[in-house]
Protein backbone atom coordinates (compact mmCIF):
# COMPACT_ATOMS: atom_id res chain seq x y z
CA UNK A 1 0.00 0.00 0.00
CA UNK A 2 3.07 2.25 -0.05
CA UNK A 3 2.31 3.34 -3.62
CA UNK A 4 -1.12 4.57 -2.47
CA UNK A 5 0.46 6.70 0.27
CA UNK A 6 2.92 8.23 -2.19
CA UNK A 7 0.11 8.92 -4.67
CA UNK A 8 -2.01 10.62 -1.98
CA UNK A 9 0.91 12.80 -0.88
CA UNK A 10 1.66 13.77 -4.49
CA UNK A 11 -2.01 14.60 -5.08
CA UNK A 12 -2.12 16.75 -1.94
CA UNK A 13 0.99 18.66 -3.07
CA UNK A 14 -0.49 19.23 -6.53
CA UNK A 15 -3.75 20.51 -5.06
CA UNK A 16 -1.84 22.81 -2.69
CA UNK A 17 0.25 24.22 -5.54
CA UNK A 18 -2.86 24.64 -7.71
CA UNK A 19 -4.65 26.68 -5.05
CA UNK A 20 -1.46 28.66 -4.35
CA UNK A 21 -1.40 29.66 -8.03
CA UNK A 22 -5.05 30.65 -8.34
CA UNK A 23 -5.38 32.27 -4.89
CA UNK A 24 -1.95 33.73 -4.04
CA UNK A 25 -3.43 36.23 -1.59
CA UNK A 26 -3.97 33.40 0.91
CA UNK A 27 -0.27 32.46 0.97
Amino acid sequence: MEELVVALIALAILVYLFYALIRPEKF
